[in-house]
C-alpha cells in the first residue's frame, strides 16, 4: 500500500535541489558507500542487501550496480515523482514498516522533514529493518547554529531539532559507531568499546 506524497517533493523540488547545484552528488555518495562497505568488511558485517529510504535520484542504487552488483538494492521514497522517475517503491517511512531486514539501511536528509511523532515512528521502522548497519544523515538545529549547513543551498523548510533530541531517541535502540552509522543493540556483531560512541 502506498501513501500520498506531499506535493512539495515534486519535479520542481527535484529541479531546485538536484539540478544545477545539487545538495549532493553521485560521486560523493559513491565515496560514502565505499567507505561504509570497507568499515563493514573490517567489522565482519556482510552487506548483501541495502534499503535506501528517501532514495531521491537513486545514487546509492547506481553506485551499487557498478561497485557491488551482487548486492540487492531497494530504494523507497515518499515522492511520487521520485518513485516514478527513478524506479523506487513509493512509501512513507513514518507509516510503512518494511517486512524484511537489510544488511544496510540508508536514510539521508529525510527525517528532518517529519514532525516529532512521525520521526519517532520512522526510527522504529528503520531500526526494525536493520540487520547490520543503519546510516543516518540528519541535519540538526546544532548544524544550523554552527554554520555547518549552507543555507543558500539547502531546503530549510523542515523540523529543526537538536542533535541531542535525535540521540535520545536513538540511544534506546542503537549504538552510535560514528560517521552517522548505528548498530542495533540486538546486533550479533560486536565492536570494541572505543569503536563505539
Amino acid at each position: 500500500m502506498t501513501e500520498p506524497a506531499p506535493e512539495r517533493f515534486d519535479a520542481a523540488y527535484y529541479r531546485r535541489w538536484y539540478g544545477r547545484r545539487p545538495v549532493q552528488t553521485s560521486a560523493r555518495i559513491g565515496h560514502l558507500a565505499d567507505a561504509i562497505f570497507a568499515l563493514a568488511k573490517w567489522w565482519g558485517i556482510p552487506i548483501r542487501s541495502v534499503l535506501d529510504v528517501g532514495a531521491g535520484p537513486g545514487w546509492w542504487g547506481r553506485h551499487l550496480r557498478v561497485a557491488h552488483p551482487k548486492v540487492r538494492y531497494t530504494g523507497v521514497d515518499i515522492s511520487v515523482h521520485a518513485a516514478q522517475k527513478y524506479g523506487h517503491e513509493h512509501h512513507d517511512i513514518a507509516t510503512w514498516k518494511p517486512t524484511r531486514r537489510y544488511d544496510l539501511v540508508v536514510c539521508q536528509g529525510t527525517l528532518h522533514y517529519l514532525d516529532d511523532r512521525s520521526c519517532v515512528a520512522a526510527f522504529d521502522h528503520l531500526v526494525g529493518a536493520t540487520r547490520g548497519l543503519l546510516l543516518l544523515e540528519i541535519p540538526t538545529q546544532d548544524d544550523l547554529d554552527e554554520g555547518t549547513i549552507d543555507t543558500g543551498a539547502s531546503d530549510l523548510d523542515a523540523h529543526w531539532r537538536s542533535a541531542r533530541w535525535y540521540r535520545q531517541k536513538l540511544n534506546t535502540r542503537t549504538i552510535e559507531v560514528g560517521a552517522g552509522l548505528h548498530l542495533p543493540k540486538n546486533s550479533p556483531h560486536g565492536l570494541y568499546a572505543l569503536e563505539r560512541r
